[in-house]
């Protein structure tokens, strides 16, 4: 009985929950729950996909298949009862109606749980020997136990099951046993590796409903200058029992934290399609009873930022047609980024929409095929918001840059601002494609102690030189380290010039500076919907100032300093 791919003529929204747990799980609530009382309730919650993800085992969705092979073999033997032979009939249309996927939630070491989720034309046993591979003792294959002992590490744990073929995804990721959980006492390159690993694909979390710049999908949105690669996040109801509980709401039931997935057919290969590609519109938490998650009006309220803006013109005339390309240009160079063309920033302003967006996208599109170099796939598309037709472009963070526009005019995003590279950037940028991908690092791995980092975005003037009059600085990008020399005052892009205006015309008065130890705040405003600050450090006899950090840069004791949540 494999189950059927239900093909349709357009992408629809689906209805998706990946983390249900059965009988099988010891801890499991409700034992008396049967495998067709889950599918029964996946029906009445709407449900298209579902996974059973039992603990270090996939013996629920074996014993499942066994159970609907006896009552086939009944059925051929003539010998079926009527309660069985309604129990067969309901297994065949449940499973014509949700599609049932085998998973596991593994358990790896230190405790981290990561799903693994299969097609159903894969075998039970070929699951079993992953969970082998993964160091799962063989008398605890069935047991449905988190406490399997030393397993295998985490990024073994993602090659694995990509290597075979599954989902990865990172089991309540902001919450316990989550790889990206905050508290956590191991360093942050390890946090880094486990989160930004190209055989992970996607977060599972529980805060997705939750708005603000400190949820978990903003946090992984690639504006975070140590955490460059976006990566998706979902919501899954991590069901112990078939209904909520009553007493304790904590304790979700099937479909009471469900995803949808907009997909051209219900099936494996179509979700992990998805769940592979760069396009996070493509997912949303589902709301019962309210309207549908308009990302467009999300990503407006949230403003430009290095991973995103907008422009409500784009015509040739004025250079609006030229600046969408030099944002497609500097995306590129810089972490990837999404452009929506045909509406404001402002998120109060009603969108103008596009006239006629098919013309916009095909023009978009030969423009960027003819004038940008290397070639660079971006998507281009139409999106709806408040009833205003919309063109999105989907830049991907280049694997050969520079990128240039007509092969000499190189731009990178600098925060929410595009701007001309210059030397330094360009041989930094050239410098990017000889390196290695994310390392494992050593699960010991701890952040050194007794020194305060500096923040993680805005620039420092690490040194400034006079020459016939003209003061020449070399700025640090605080993102990457990147030194950049020989900027002055005139060549200076925005935020540079105000840090060389500063340095220039108005030093630090350290007797003004409001210290906590050895760091201080000695400005703070507001600037484009967002909170910046000018921050100074005692280091080593030195004083270091920081210009221009936002909230995406702070963690640690600047966090304490500003009186934001650290970070991390």
């Amino acid at each position: 009985m494999a189950s059927k791919r239900r093909k349709q003529s357009r992408p629809q929204w689906r209805r998706v929950d990946l983390h249900l747990h059965t009988p099988v799980s010891v801890d499991y609530l409700e034992p008396n729950v049967s495998y067709l009382d889950i599918l029964r309730q996946a029906e009445n919650r709407g449900l298209d996909i579902i996974a059973f993800t039992d603990h270090n085992t996939v013996a629920g969705y074996r014993a499942m298949m066994a159970e609907i092979e006896q009552l086939k073999t009944l059925e051929e033997l003539g010998r079926l009862r009527e309660e069985e032979k309604r129990n067969l009939q309901d297994y065949r249309r449940l499973r014509e109606k949700v599609l049932v996927l085998p998973g596991f939630e593994f358990t790896a070491t230190l405790g981290f749980h990561i799903l693994g989720i299969f097609s159903p034309a894969v075998d039970v046993r070929e699951l079993e020997f992953i969970l082998r591979q993964l160091n799962i003792p063989l008398d605890k294959l069935d047991a449905g136990s988190g406490e399997v002992g030393a397993t295998s590490d985490v990024l073994t744990a993602y090659r694995v099951i990509d290597e075979a073929g599954g989902i990865v995804i990172a089991a309540h990721a902001n919450a316990n046993h989550g790889v990206a959980m905050r508290g956590l006492g191991f360093g942050g390159q390890t946090r880094i590796a486990y989160t930004q690993n190209p055989h992970l694909h996607v977060l599972e979390v529980t805060d997705l409903e939750k708005r603000g710049r400190r949820t978990t999908a903003r946090f992984f949105d690639g504006s975070r200058p140590e955490y460059p690669r976006p990566m998706r996040c979902i919501q899954g109801s991590d069901a112990h029992r078939l209904l909520r509980d009553p007493n304790d709401p904590q304790h979700l039931g099937v479909g009471d934290r469900v995803t949808e997935v907009l997909l051209p057919e219900v099936s494996f290969e179509a979700l992990r399609d998805v769940f592979l590609s760069n396009d996070f519109a493509l997912t949303r938490p589902y709301r019962a009873a309210k309207a549908p998650v308009d990302y467009i009006q999300a990503a407006r309220e949230e403003g430009a930022t290095i991973v995103q803006d907008f422009h409500a013109g784009y015509t040739k005339r004025g250079g609006r047609f030229y600046a969408i390309l030099a944002d497609v240009c500097a995306f590129a160079n810089t972490n990837g980024g999404i452009l929506y063309i045909g509406i404001s920033e402002d998120p109060k302003e009603r969108p103008a929409g596009v006239r006629n967006p098919s013309r916009l996208v095909n023009m978009l599109k030969e423009e960027i095929e003819r004038r940008i170099t290397p070639p660079l796939d971006v998507t281009v598309d139409v999106q709806q918001t408040q009833g205003a037709r919309v063109v999105r472009l989907v830049v991907p963070r280049g694997d050969d840059p520079p990128y240039a526009i007509d092969d000499s005019k190189i731009y990178v995003r600098s925060e929410a601002e595009t701007g001309l590279a210059v030397r330094d950037e360009i041989v930094s940028l050239a410098k990017r494609v000889s390196a290695g991908p994310i390392v494992a690092p050593r699960e010991t791995e701890e952040e050194p102690t007794g020194r305060i980092d500096p923040p993680r975005t805005g620039v420092e003037i690490v040194e400034s030189k006079e020459r016939k009059g003209t003061f020449y600085h070399a700025m640090r990008d605080l993102r990457n380290g990147n030194v950049v020399k020989n900027v002055t005052r005139k060549s200076a892009r925005r935020l540079w010039h105000y840090a060389i205006t500063q340095t220039e015309d108005h030093p630090v008065d350290v007797s003004k500076v409001e210290w906590r130890g050895d760091i201080g705040v000695w400005k703070s405003r507001e600037h484009a919907g967002r909170s910046r600050y000018d921050l100074v450090q005692r280091d080593d006899g030195k004083l270091r100032v920081y210009y221009g950090v936002t909230e995406d840069g702070i963690h640690g004791e600047w966090g304490r300093l500003v009186g934001l949540e650290d970070g991390e």
